[in-house]
């Protein structure tokens, strides 16, 4: 049987054959790639973040790509271009842990949960993604709020460093709110009247400083994370799927380099497709809670810093811009992400071969 023809099954056998070593290939591959891909989207990146978690100043470029353009101008006028880049040494601090993470707990969690391969269904492939996912954005999540934090930063007098931000962030704490006071007399038996009581109302319990701050905005963050992680592996997969179809497969697939007896790989600009496909899916379908829990992750920096839950988070959403504000910078999103996760997923299956596995 030729390469071309080599079956779907055939290419499956090899992934499990070798997964004892695929447990430490992901840590090894794929970063240059990723370094890359978010540097030069650094500037949009900032962009839309400040669209997200609508920064007062930026709100009114929101909507159309113009408004991007017209915002990086503004932030590249009043900052030159550094502050396109506000934020990014957190994001180069947080890529390596969280990719390695992500793409060796997807490759443990599916040797576990699909053993070989008449265990491999789209939910399957689905949990594997996804607990990949939160296994990752939980170790890494602190430097996610941090990036998050330094970004949506527009104050031009005094601008915070890594460290500064980092202690404020772990200072903060609401403004202690006190129970409104009751009326003057309160009866609290028939023919029995109180003395003004006002004084003695104790101040609402408020959370206090710490580390906790730092996981602002979690929730959402776990609750998208299952659909982004989940449905960009599955995606991924699927793809690779229907691209080494025997239909397809004399245009799609080439020899393997490394190994003339293995199945063939997918040509670079198939992988490319699947990958950047399982971008598009995954932006999409997590995107309104990534914008939740940017307006989350903000909350200790406007208004009174009170911790917003996801309910109250979403309204305020809804009551400002109805659904369109779950879709702010969606654009951008899709310029960034798509791209990026082409090229990661290219990286990654390339250097499986190479490594041999």
């Amino acid at each position: 049987m030729s390469f071309e023809q080599a079956s779907q099954e055939d290419w499956r056998d090899v992934r499990y054959a070798h997964l004892p070593k695929m447990l430490y290939v992901p840590e090894t591959i794929a970063m240059t790639a990723v370094y890359q891909a978010k540097t030069i989207v650094g500037p949009l990146d900032r962009v839309k973040i400040l669209f997200q978690a609508s920064n007062p100043h930026f709100a009114k470029y929101t909507g159309s790509w113009f408004g991007v353009v017209t915002a990086m101008r503004d932030i590249n006028r009043q900052d030159g271009l550094r502050g396109l880049f506000r934020g990014h040494s957190a994001t180069l601090l947080r890529i390596f842990p969280y990719a390695a993470i992500k793409f060796l707990a997807y490759e443990q969690f599916r040797s576990i949960i699909i053993p070989s391969k008449k265990y491999e269904t789209p939910l399957r492939r689905l949990l594997s993604g996804s607990l990949a996912g939160v296994t990752s954005v939980f170790f890494t999540y602190p430097l996610e709020v941090i990036r998050v934090r330094l970004a949506f930063e527009t104050k031009h007098e005094a601008r915070s460093s890594l460290s500064s931000i980092c202690n404020q962030i772990y200072h903060e704490h609401p403004t202690p709110v006190s129970k409104p006071p009751p009326p003057p007399h309160l009866s609290l038996s028939p023919g029995t009247i109180t003395a003004p009581i006002a004084n003695a109302v104790p101040n609402i319990p408020t959370p206090r400083s710490g580390l906790i701050n730092f996981y602002r905005g979690f929730s959402p963050t776990l609750a998208g994370m299952l659909p982004y992680a989940g449905m960009s592996f599955l995606t991924h997969d699927t793809a690779g799927d229907w691209l080494r179809h025997p239909v397809l497969a004399p245009y799609t697939t080439t020899a393997n380099p490394k190994n003339a007896s293995a199945p063939p790989i997918l040509r670079y600009w198939a992988e490319l497709l699947a990958g950047g496909f399982a971008g598009l899916v995954s932006q999409t379908a997590s995107y309104p809670l990534e914008v939740i829990r940017r307006r989350m992750q903000v909350g200790g920096a406007v208004g009174d810093g009170h911790r917003l839950g996801m309910r109250e988070t979403a309204g305020r959403v809804w009551r400002e811009r109805g659904w369109r504000g779950f879709f702010v910078g969606l654009g951008i999103g899709y310029f960034k992400v798509v791209p990026m996760a082409a090229v990661s997923f290219y990286v990654y299956e390339r250097g499986k071969v190479v490594l041999g596995v």
